[in-house]
């Protein structure tokens, strides 16, 4: 076997200090990676059909692939990175997200959530229509091989958190007094390491990121205009929490079907889930007048962060994580059983959880649960408890 120590490129990008072991394997893998760069070089682009056929040969090559061993030999750069890319992934979104609820301002969370189910929904979609593949491995390293299934174009890693930080940066402004310039310094920073996250990872190529980059700051300007008009629509119509549900619903069960499974179906349903359970409980919220928000002239100055104000800030942060936590596990549970039982399947049966019938189902009612339960239980829970 021959050990290859010198650097990894990923898509023009070197990764220094990784060590991984050839065998045959990986040699026609590489090969094939090689030929398709060549063809497209010296070629025109092939047919839809061909096109197909060679992104199917490359994805089961990739898929079939053992694991690569590799050595770290820049643990600052592997940890920031690694932890950068765990910004774009679900533990983020249920903390992050509800904190900003909790802590700061409800009007900042519903403004977020809306923006993440906008353009992960569309990034998620664009993966499966426009089916490129992501990096081979080799000649690029793969630390997150649960995602090795879906494609890589657009990088929806990059998408969220272009949204994110920036929705957060234009909604915040006229509401809290903050230095803009600050915010933007962090906004890009944000961004930034969640993007180069996934070209240390191998995930994908610098193309993929450039893309899913764009395409959220696309969105961002096209429905900019429409955000407060959309706030009051989604506070004040009657049928706000009938069409949160049943939109959302509807775009699960009629998302793209591929020829493999995916995560991005399962991922895009927790997604739009847990939006739709924010949006019926902001809803409630709002018929019973207890909205949570900061009162007063806007802009408004930044909460004091005295001693006591961390303190709360923390217990409310813990225990409404827990909440969310316990929430998911539980309707988790009911939910699957409750659909395995009547679909007469086992309930340890992976590929039975991994059909429509199931997968969207169980992880929609979790997860406008889990919505719900943020948005109008866990602060009700903080008054109660002497914490807000």
């Amino acid at each position: 076997m021959v050990h290859w120590r010198g650097p990894v490129f990923i898509d023009g990008i070197i990764t220094p200090g990784v060590s991984f072991i050839n065998n045959p394997v990986y040699a026609r893998s590489l090969a094939t990676h090689t030929f398709i760069k060549a063809h497209a070089f010296f070629f025109p682009p092939p047919q839809a059909d061909e096109s197909a056929h060679l992104t199917s040969c490359v994805d089961k090559r990739t898929l079939t692939a053992p694991p690569l061993q590799y050595n770290v030999r820049n643990r600052l750069l592997y940890y920031l990175f690694l932890g950068s890319a765990e910004l774009g992934h679900e533990m983020f979104y249920i903390t992050f997200l509800p904190c900003i609820h909790w802590n700061l301002d409800p009007f900042l969370c519903r403004r977020l959530v809306n923006m993440w189910m906008v353009v992960m929904y569309i990034g998620q979609v664009m993966k499966d229509m426009l089916k490129m593949p992501r990096p081979l491995s080799p000649p690029v390293v793969k630390l997150e091989p649960r995602v090795n299934a879906e494609y890589g174009m657009p990088s929806t890693h990059a998408m969220a958190a272009t949204a994110i930080s920036f929705t957060f940066l234009l909604s915040a402004a006229p509401r809290f007094q903050i230095q803009f310039e600050v915010g933007l310094l962090v906004a890009v920073a944000f961004s930034t390491l969640v993007g180069l996250s996934r070209l240390y990872t191998g995930m994908h190529s610098a193309l993929d990121v450039i893309c899913g980059a764009m395409i959220s700051a696309l969105l961002m300007v096209a429905t900019y205009p429409a955000w407060d008009a959309f706030d009051r629509l989604q506070l004040e119509s009657p049928l706000s929490p009938v069409l949160a549900v049943l939109v959302p619903l509807f775009l699960c069960y009629n998302y793209p079907r591929l020829d493999h499974y995916s995560t991005t179906r399962g991922d895009t349903t927790v997604i739009l889930g847990a939006g739709a359970g924010c949006s019926v409980g902001y809803w409630v919220n709002r018929q019973l007048g207890k909205t949570f928000e900061p009162q007063g002239g806007f802009p408004v100055p930044l909460p004091a962060l005295t001693p006591q104000a961390l303190l709360f800030g923390c217990g409310r942060f813990l225990l409404g994580v827990a909440i969310l936590l316990g929430t998911r596990q539980a309707m988790k549970t009911f939910s699957l059983l409750a659909l395995c039982s009547w679909r007469k399947v086992s309930f340890q049966d992976l590929k039975a959880r991994q059909q429509k019938e199931i997968e969207v189902p169980y992880k929609f009612a979790t997860y406008i649960s889990v919505g719900l339960v943020n948005t109008i239980l866990v602060n009700n829970v903080f008054v109660v408890l002497g914490l807000l």
